[in-house]
């Protein structure tokens, strides 16, 4: 029970820690660690596919993350063509960022959901 309790946790803070670095990123407060930032933020979200969701989660995961995921590249390619200044800039490369948290959880989960499908 306490290792769930573990994995729960550090599921819970690798999503937590995870946005708020895809902020950053996005942001461009990284610096010239930007690439690693972007690996650290990629790694984060299959910790969060692997650890975060449960089985009973996926499906509702998976709707909300597909959602999520699709709404921020369409909103991220919107903004990229309207070039309308500075601050839509940041707004395009933050949900570049967290594209880059969410598309690997996502699927990751998909991933575990469509073993368990086939295992049953």
């Amino acid at each position: 029970m306490a290792k769930k309790a573990m994995g729960n946790k550090l599921g819970s803070w690798s999503f937590l820690v995870g946005l708020l670095l895809a902020i950053l990123l996005g942001v461009g407060l990284t610096g010239p660690y930007a690439a690693q930032m972007t690996w650290a933020v990629f790694l984060l979200g299959i910790v969060i596919g692997l650890l975060n969701i449960t089985s009973a989660e996926a499906s509702a995961f998976l709707t909300s993350g597909t959602v999520l995921v699709l709404v921020s590249y369409l909103g991220a390619n919107v903004l990229g063509a309207a070039q309308a200044g500075f601050g839509v800039a940041i707004l395009e490369s933050i949900l570049n960022s967290i594209l880059v948290l969410f598309v690997p959880a996502t699927i990751v989960v998909a991933v575990r959901a469509v073993f368990g499908l086939a295992r049953d």
